[in-house]
């Protein structure tokens, strides 16, 4: 089982970032779907109703849902070479600087990276 991550694939920044963290993942542990993908195929509906579009989302190994600053931080220690970052993320009170601090980034990100016409996958 693998832990499935919703990205937005019309966010060049999300799009760019997720190549890279493809590149990391030596266990094979992380499924990358888009957004947009998932409003067509109605095979997570668990995510009606989510701001999806707005914060990246996780649903765990384990069958739990996360967003956001939560869903960084779960990345980072499911992939090997960033572990140790996601050791720090998981520290007290990083969430406290992180969930604000993810907000404000995802809030203006296509400000600084624009927006894409057409989904991009690959």
């Amino acid at each position: 089982m693998k832990h499935v991550v919703f990205y937005d694939a019309q966010c060049p920044f999300c799009f760019y970032v997720k190549k890279i963290l493809m590149k990391f993942d030596w266990l094979g542990q992380i499924k990358w779907v888009a957004v947009q993908e998932t409003e067509k195929s109605g095979k997570y509906p668990y995510l009606e109703g989510r701001n999806v579009l707005d914060e990246i989302h996780m649903l765990t190994k384990e069958g739990e849902i996360t967003q956001g600053f939560e869903t960084i931080r779960r990345l980072m220690l499911a992939l090997p070479f960033f572990a140790a970052f996601g050791v720090l993320l998981s520290l007290p009170g990083a969430s406290r600087i992180g969930s604000p601090l993810y907000r404000w980034f995802s809030d203006h990100r296509h400000q600084w990276f624009g927006r894409y016409d057409l989904p991009r996958y690959a």
